[in-house]
């Protein structure tokens, strides 16, 4: 065995540790606190809950049989414009740490600068996109002085903490899943970012995740810097293991341990990690939180985007609310199966079995198991079919494996840790523990106490013994050569105390059953009869970005005149995120479609009309997703550009054809109708196109990217190679968004397609396009907006429901029942967006009705916490299929 490498900073070959200087990491797995460790760790966010609930939270992280919560650091919530930094209240991240500490739960930060997280931006500050040369992600100066600024704030206070010097923190994270992004310096990147670490006096290790399994994607290959996988796999898949095994033999040729640092939560899938042999595995997100005010992302693993909700909850061992779901009472028996292994699991090395195993059940496609340090093995035996049925077999409540020979029952959806031919001594018993088809709860002297809800087989030596399924309350007990064998409930497993010698067990008293109260319907409210003031912007030739009105988090009003005489449609560009249009005083139904272009209907406005624009920011992309504009990291928000309609052109002919066997002269055809064998190849289309105007031309009916080149119009036939002209744009066009907009000119368009026959064929627009100019804009920023709902304000009753208008907004004071756990409100209509505030902070947004997609937790509800007084709601109508209405208020507890 090798010994273990310090790390955290570049080392020198040979260079060893002992356990009390340090965190040490090597093949065999994590050591510190004196010997090695296997670390369970949860996801707690502190800027995703209210402070008053940050030790209770962790409390529970640490009941749980968790030892470690990884935390991120959102750079864009301590900085909230450009150089006002926050480390007070909700953000006090010390004070964070210091409390995890003192609950006993070790830390792995995470300060990014990029994050992910469903976070708005990612955690990068949206005004990073206002400079043109900075390029988020990169080696690259501009990018690297800011994070240089924000590691100057956050990297001392980790510093302060660190193991085991004076707090929690064994593992600091650069970056965040960089094998997704396209960096194109990684190994510069990483360097300048571990060298800041060690600047700051980092020492414990510095990791760096693979969101796909690049590990030098993620890492750059930097020494000093530890690669660690993230794994969100099918729970059902049979194929984990061998995936898992992979990166751990890769890792152990590096002399490193797996690090899992984000997968799924079920515990069941958890335990075929650990048996694949990882040292640390940390569910991302076990305990749930809340997107406050304007911070969730946009932009999440939808159609190719959608909304992140106000609640945080991808179904964790607790809730949103703080509810402890049955997972967590998995996530109890499984830290007792490491506590009472010990080192023996801590330095385990990942195996296949070499005990034969079949089942009648669906199970791995290759199980794994672990070598224990001192002798046998831990068996993960994953029984992947439903609790449906009472019998035996694929989909049954329990099925049977054949483990060395001897049947055992396995209960559906479980993955049960069988220990074989494991030595007893260090129990202080002669012998040996030949198979226990059961998770092994708590040893000692004497007695092996067992967690099953089916009944468990056990072997010691030759001895064969069944103890029959335990009930709650009522253990199973069985004797084997001179042992005492007790089988539990999971339900009692979790609360097990201690147990005697003869089998007698002991456990804590249950915790009392919480008592949600019934819901109630809030139907009467105080309408303020002012609205929030608008901060004036200026007048400006075309849209500004929000962001360059000093607009980070909020929204802004675009206003203007135009002439639609003789227009039919208007075109807008690249708006996002939510926009609410209304032309000639007509609202048109609300735009989300990050930045996707959108033609608008006008022929019944006619002459000189107003236009007004209302855009809110939901949140910055938090991936970048090259689909649509406002999906890519780092794009700015606003109104775009509009621009009107002059006219429209077919230009779907007379494309000369370069590909395949297309010979010279070049053939002429439709665009997408060359005829080829060559299935999948790429053929290109190529014609010149002159516009007197700025234009747009729309490829209709794009399946698979097509990639368009625009090239400098010169002379030319249809026999000219596209190459030999001068390109000054290449973009790939999506399904999603299948526009390229033209300056005015003569230009050379090259659309370079794979031959589909079995496809539609595309069609080709032009469209011939004016700008509408002489904007004003006023802004509303988040601070303003809390400001107006917090301070006080004379309101007129009114009760619901209440009726508005497209584009109409209320303010709504609303009285609340005092609650000890918090409420949730429901709010209940039709096409209305609410926004809330409490405590003196935004709480979240809702929208009612028709609507884009959501992801994240319910997206129907906001949550007051405790403790946080008022509640004032904003509430704007929003075009759509049915007139706006905030019918009821709907109270629900949060136990």
């Amino acid at each position: 065995m090798s010994h273990p490498t310090t790390l955290g900073h570049p080392t020198t070959p040979g260079h060893t540790t002992t356990p009390d200087q340090g965190i040490a990491l090597d093949a065999r797995g994590i050591r510190f606190e004196g010997g090695p460790q296997l670390v369970l760790c949860a996801s707690l966010f502190y800027f995703r809950l209210p402070r008053e609930q940050w030790r209770a939270r962790l409390a529970q992280v640490r009941a749980s049989g968790y030892t470690c919560v990884d935390v991120y650091l959102p750079w864009n919530y301590h900085e909230t414009a450009p150089g006002r930094w926050s480390f007070e209240g909700r953000r006090d991240v010390a004070a964070f740490l210091d409390l995890a500490q003192e609950e006993g739960l070790y830390v792995i930060a995470r300060p990014g600068p990029y994050i992910c997280s469903e976070w708005d931006g990612g955690a990068l500050p949206a005004w990073l996109g206002l400079d043109p040369q900075l390029r988020v992600r990169q080696h690259e100066p501009r990018f690297l002085d800011r994070v240089t600024a924000w590691f100057d704030q956050a990297l001392p206070l980790l510093a302060e903490r660190q193991y085991p010097a004076n707090g929690p923190v064994i593992m600091m994270q650069l970056e965040n899943e960089l094998d997704f992004f396209d960096c194109e310096d990684r190994t510069g990147y990483l360097t300048a970012l571990r060298d800041q670490a060690l600047r700051h006096g980092i020492t414990v290790p510095l990791i760096a995740c693979s969101g796909q399994g690049d590990l030098e994607g993620a890492t750059g290959d930097v020494p000093g810097v530890v690669p660690a996988c993230n794994f969100y796999p099918d729970d059902d898949s049979p194929h984990i293991e061998p995936e898992v095994r992979r990166y751990a033999e890769l890792l152990a040729e590096r002399d490193l341990p797996l690090l899992i640092t984000e997968t799924n939560r079920r515990h069941r899938t958890l335990r075929r990690l650990l048996a694949s042999g990882a040292s640390l595995i940390a569910p991302y997100l076990q305990s749930s939180g809340w997107n406050f005010g304007y911070t969730p992302s946009a932009g999440n693993w939808g159609r190719p985007g959608n909304l992140m909700s106000h609640g945080y909850d991808f179904g964790g061992y607790v809730s949103s609310t703080g509810t402890e779901r049955p997972e967590y009472a998995e996530a109890q028996i499984l830290a007792r199966v490491i506590d009472t292994l010990g080192p023996r699991l801590a330095l385990a090395t990942p195996t296949v079995p070499h005990t034969p195993v079949t089942t009648d059940f669906p199970t791995s496609s290759s199980p794994s198991a672990l070598r224990l340090d001192g002798g046998g093995r831990l068996l993960a035996v994953p029984h992947l079919g439903t609790r449906t049925g009472t019998g035996t077999g694929t989909g049954a409540g329990t099925g049977t494996a054949v483990v060395n020979g001897v049947p055992v029952v396995v209960a559906a959806d479980s993955c049960p840790l069988m220990l074989v031919d494991v030595p007893l001594e260090p129990w202080g018993h002669e012998g040996t523990l030949t198979l226990a088809s059961a998770d092994l709860v708590a040893a000692g002297e004497g007695v092996l106490v067992f967690s099953s809800e089916v009944p468990v087989t056990v072997v010691v030596a030759d001895t064969r013994v069944e103890i029959p399924a335990p009930a709650p309350g009522a253990p199973g007990r069985a004797t084997a050569a001179g042992l005492t064998l007790v089988a539990l409930a999971p339900s009692d497993a979790v609360r097990l105390r201690t147990t005697d010698r003869n089998g007698s067990v002991h456990l804590d008293e249950p915790a009392p059953a919480r008592q949600a109260s019934a819901p109630v319907a809030v139907r009467r409210a105080r309408r303020r009869a002012d609205s929030a003031p608008e901060r004036a912007a200026g007048r400006h030739e075309l849209p500004p970005t929000l962001e360059s009105l000093g607009v980070y988090r909020g929204r802004g009003t675009y206003r203007t005149t135009t002439d639609l005489t003789g227009v039919d449609e208007l075109l807008l560009v690249g708006a996002a995120d939510i926009v609410d249009l209304t032309i000639a005083g007509r609202a048109r139904p609300t735009i989300a479609g990050f930045g996707a272009t959108r033609r608008i209907d006008v022929r019944e406005a006619t002459g000189s009309v107003d236009v007004e624009a209302v855009v809110e920011i939901w949140g910055h992309a938090n991936f970048d997703d090259a689909r649509l504009p406002a999906l890519r990291l780092g794009a700015l928000r606003g109104l775009g550009t509009l621009w009107t309609v002059r006219e429209t052109a077919d230009v779907s002919a007379l494309w000369s054809v370069h590909g395949h066997w297309a010979g010279r002269p070049a053939p002429l055809r439709e665009l997408g109708g060359w005829s080829s064998t060559r299935v999948g190849l790429p053929v290109t289309y190529t014609r010149e196109i002159r516009t007197a105007t700025a234009a747009a031309l729309h490829l209709k009916g794009v399946v698979e990217p097509v990639r368009v080149s625009v090239a400098e119009g010169e002379p030319h036939t249809v026999d000219t190679v596209p190459e030999s002209h001068a390109v000054h744009c290449v973009q790939t066009v999506h399904a999603e968004d299948p526009w390229v907009l033209l300056p005015a000119g003569t230009h050379r368009i090259s659309v370079t397609l794979p031959h589909h026959p079995s496809g539609g064929g595309l069609r080709a627009e032009l469209l011939g396009l004016d700008q509408v100019t002489d904007w004003t804009c006023s802004a509303q920023d988040d601070d303003l907006l809390t400001g107006f709902a917090t301070e006080a304000a004379p309101g007129q009753e009114v009760q619901l429901p209440l009726v508005l208008a497209a584009g109409e907004e209320a303010w709504l004071d609303v009285d609340l029942p005092a609650s000890h756990d918090g409420l949730l409100l429901r709010p209940d209509g039709t096409q209305v967006r609410v926004t809330g505030w409490a405590g003196g902070e935004c709480v979240g947004r809702v929208w009612v009705g028709d609507r884009p997609d959501f992801s994240g937790g319910d997206a129907n509800v906001l949550w007051i916490p405790p403790g946080w007084s008022g509640l004032t709601l904003l509430v704007r109508g929003a075009a759509g299929p049915e007139v706006p209405e905030l019918r009821v208020l709907r109270l629900e507890s949060s136990d």
